[in-house]
């Protein structure tokens, strides 16, 4: 399945690539219909802001249009699209974002005793997550939490977590090998539950 596509890539819409090349007076309609959705949500993500998430995904559609010979097919086309909206977002955030340390890895990682166990107790909180006023305080820390994050460590959890990329796409829309995915994955998801683990604990 193609990484940013909303359509199910039957009939007509599986040659879109084809249909953009011959000036079909639809396609481009359908471009925008299969890809802006989604692409929007990540460059969002990303991004936290509305604003440059549409000018990112405007701009992906409009250089699709404006180089579609480049593409062999549509499954290039959407692993591209995904690509350069995801790299596109990550240098606007890095470039508007509020100044910010990366993610002290040491202090994230999860400290053992010599028997192998936690050195502090890990709350579990699924119990409570049926509790509507409960998940909407998750919601609100999680949010806010993900904003924390540098602008590479977002891109991972909104294609991997939010999106549900598989995590060898997660890591070719960012540009980097699927370990290195795997390992930033780890360091964000650690950092998130680091700061609901806070949040929750002062309010319990």
């Amino acid at each position: 399945m193609a990484p940013v596509a909303t359509g199910d890539g039957r009939g007509g819409a599986w040659h879109l690539v084809d249909r953009l090349r011959r000036g079909d007076s639809a396609a481009a309609h359908e471009l925008v219909e299969r890809y802006s959705v989604r692409a929007y949500r990540i460059a969002l993500g990303v991004t936290r802001n509305a604003a440059h998430a549409e000018a990112i995904v405007r701009d992906a559609l409009s250089s699709v249009l404006e180089h579609i010979d480049m593409f062999r097919d549509d499954a290039a086309l959407a692993a591209w699209f995904c690509r350069n909206v995801t790299s596109a977002a990550c240098e606007t955030a890095r470039r508007t974002d509020p100044p910010r340390g990366d993610i002290a890895v040491e202090s994230l990682r999860p400290c053992f005793h010599d028997d192998g166990h936690h050195t502090s107790t890990v709350d579990d909180w699924s119990e409570r997550l049926h509790e509507s006023a409960f998940r909407q305080r998750v919601g609100v820390v999680l949010s806010a939490a993900i904003g924390e994050l540098a602008p590479e460590y977002r891109a991972i959890v909104t294609l991997r977590d939010v999106e549900g990329l598989t995590i060898a796409e997660a890591a070719t829309s960012i540009g980097i090998s699927v370990a290195n995915a795997k390992a930033r994955l780890h360091r964000a998801r650690l950092f998130l539950r680091t700061r609901l683990d806070a949040v929750m604990t002062a309010a319990a």
